[in-house]
């Protein structure tokens, strides 16, 4: 009986012991420690001047560019001229043979001449009355006619040869010596870049606010970081009835570099000032709600954070603009939201705390 009683207080020690063990685990899973604060960068919505642009894309362009192409059809005998070259106005590119050409050209001003020796006999002749009026028109008729047709055949000659209808460079030459070129086959571009324009389209809505004259500055991939000015030129006289969308064109005051054909960044300057709410890009983040800041709150414990959904409007200079949701003088965090939460408790970095 003792030995009974002995190992029950055995039993009921160790189920007391694993009772109290399992008590205090869900004790403190139940109560986890407080979590330390979070470190955050914080910053100050401000109150400034922003200037209302229009951001766009759009395709540089030269004021002087053409497709050469051949008016006649005919072999290539000769080409006077390099792939990049730098050609003035007037200068032979290309030549076709135009031998048929030359022959009859030589056939026809032996026609020309003996036309010219029977007009000067027979108006010789009509002045002494020795002939009739009409055979002295039917000469100078036939005078004429010799004339127009010698006209004809240098015109043709003179399409035998390819030149430069303005000063400008060349592009790659698409074709050889000995090839049988095709009325308007493709010879190669020709582009005037010291004058350059930019092409691009804006949505309709903003033709109100668009006149030539504005401010305009572009932007490429080729030259980051810089900025090219130019100025609004034109904006056309219809909208696009698929697309809702209006072709404007810029002028380039600045050309240096760029190539036709570019793609281009733009923003126009509307000429209106408004003032905005404006906080760093980075205090902006992404959410299913939509474009959230945490605003940084101080009470008795330290600082906390709220999420609070805003209306973003244009960014500019690492800096957007707050249409909606902030106020001036409201502190946000800048960076560190990853890990935020509604409520969570937050430390400045470098130290700062309330107050700060």
């Amino acid at each position: 009986m003792r030995a009974y009683l002995i190992a029950l207080a055995l039993l009921l020690a160790i189920f007391g012991a694993i009772g109290l063990y399992l008590a205090q685990r869900f004790a403190a899973l139940s109560n986890p420690p407080p979590q330390p604060p979070i470190t955050v960068s914080a910053t100050t919505a401000e109150l400034a001047p922003w200037r209302n642009v229009l951001d766009a894309v759009g395709t540089i362009r030269a004021v002087r560019g053409v497709e050469l192409a051949a008016e006649t059809s005919g072999e290539i005998t000769g080409i006077a001229v390099r792939s990049g070259q730098d050609v003035a106005a007037g200068d032979l590119l290309l030549v076709l043979n135009d031998s048929v050409e030359q022959a009859a050209r030589e056939r026809q001003e032996a026609n020309l001449e003996l036309a010219r020796l029977l007009f000067e006999r027979d108006e010789s002749l009509v002045k002494q009355k020795s002939i009739p009026q009409s055979q002295y028109d039917r000469s100078r008729a036939d005078l004429q006619a010799a004339t127009a047709q010698l006209a004809e055949l240098e015109a043709r000659i003179d399409n035998k040869r390819i030149r430069a209808p303005f000063a400008g460079t060349l592009g790659i030459i698409r074709v050889r010596v000995g090839d049988y070129l095709e009325s308007g086959t493709a010879i190669a571009t020709l582009q005037d870049r010291s004058a350059l324009e930019v092409d691009f389209t804006v949505p309709a809505r903003y033709a109100p606010r668009l006149r030539p004259g504005l401010e305009v500055s572009v932007s490429t991939a080729a030259f980051p970081g810089r900025r090219f000015a130019a100025r609004l030129e034109a904006l056309d006289a219809a909208a696009d009835p698929g697309t809702r969308n209006l072709l404007l064109r810029a002028q380039l005051e600045e050309t240096d570099g760029l190539l036709p054909g570019m793609f281009a960044s733009l923003r126009v300057d509307l000429g209106e000032t408004a003032t905005h709410v404006t906080v760093p890009e980075t205090a902006v983040t992404f959410s299913l709600q939509g474009n959230l800041v945490y605003l940084v709150h101080e009470d008795a414990e330290g600082l906390s954070v709220e999420p609070r959904v805003v209306t973003t409007g244009a960014v500019r200079d690492g800096r957007v603009a707050i249409l909606a949701g902030l106020r001036a003088g409201d502190r946000v965090v800048s960076v560190g939201q990853n890990k935020l939460y509604r409520g969570a408790r937050v430390v400045l970095e470098g130290g700062a705390g309330p107050g700060a």
